[in-house]
């Protein structure tokens, strides 16, 4: 479920978050899915139970995560939060076509470049 990339200069932390934000956003963690406890997330990745709490944290910070007292931590089931992440990668890719329409990249380089790199991304997921 969770790669460590002990190569990535980012902190642990972080790439805990975005993994689980990829998986969330993807739709792998459904809504009201239960994550496993800091404990054994920490055991299972083989770092400090003070890194998953932090990123477990920032998770529920940002809206990707609900915690109950007692129980655990949950995905939580915004859907007006898939929605503006959604719509805040489309605006990014927007501004990217505009930047590469701008640099001389013509419709074609640029819907085969985008098939390329979507096609990478599938082999990698």
């Amino acid at each position: 479920m969770i790669v460590i990339d002990y190569k990535d200069r980012r902190p642990i932390y972080e790439q805990v978050v975005e993994r689980f934000q990829e998986l969330i956003l993807k739709g792998a963690l459904p809504a009201d899915t239960k994550l496993p406890s800091v404990r054994n997330l920490a055991m299972e990745l083989s770092i400090n139970p003070n890194t998953i709490q932090r990123a477990y944290a920032t998770l529920e910070q940002k809206g990707y995560i609900y915690s109950v007292k007692g129980k655990g931590s949950f995905i939580a089931g915004d859907v007006d939060l898939m929605n503006y992440k959604k719509m805040e990668v489309l605006k990014q890719l927007e501004d990217a076509i505009s930047l590469a329409k701008k640099t001389g990249i013509d419709y074609e380089e640029l819907v085969e470049i985008s098939q390329e790199i979507y096609k990478e991304e599938q082999i990698n997921d």
